[in-house]
């Protein structure tokens, strides 16, 4: 169970997990050499690969062989992040690092999830907490930071409210998907 009570977080079907690499989820290591936060673990072992809240695309790690997962299209993305806000520092966007965040956060976010609205989801891996979790942090279209939480659980009611704004009340908050092969 990933979470229960208001973050709780109800399938349609059963999550697609064969593509997974937990072998990697459960050794992989930040420059910190900790791991992953327990939340993002979690969440994985709960959801799977799938469409959450009818918009958010949360990346696992993915065995060799298949498309869309933390170590090629995740990566892929923070590096395309790091370059934007890289010409934005240069050209004094400053606009870009608002409402909550500021020039020093750009260089430890990692993209962890996207939209399929072009936003992303963040982790500061320079901040990690004395609970193992990491802030997470929105980028709507790499043109902004917000603050959404200290984990993925206090994140998940500003991500839900906001797919419900766009999309109205679901029957359901994940959606699996199946895998691509490369």
């Amino acid at each position: 169970m990933f979470a229960t009570g208001p973050n709780a977080l109800t399938a349609k079907g059963q999550p697609t997990l064969q593509h997974i690499d937990f072998t990697f989820l459960d050794s992989f290591r930040f420059p910190d050499r900790q791991g992953f936060p327990d939340s993002y673990r979690a969440f994985i072992r709960h959801a799977g690969w799938a469409r959450t809240f009818g918009l958010w695309l949360i990346y696992p790690p993915v065995l060799p062989g298949f498309a869309d997962g933390w170590q090629g299209r995740a990566r892929n993305l923070t590096a395309h992040l790091h370059s934007v806000y890289k010409d934005g520092r240069d050209d004094e966007f400053d606009w870009m690092v608002e409402p909550d965040g500021d020039w020093s956060l750009p260089d430890s976010l990692q993209v962890f999830g996207w939209s399929e609205n072009g936003d992303a989801l963040l982790w500061d891996t320079a901040s990690r907490g004395t609970d193992g979790e990491f802030p997470v942090w929105e980028s709507r279209s790499f043109n902004s930071l917000h603050r959404l939480g200290g984990s993925i659980h206090e994140a998940l009611p500003s991500i839900r409210t906001r797919a419900m704004g766009l999309f109205g009340p679901r029957t359901s908050d994940i959606e699996p998907l199946q895998p691509t092969q490369l």
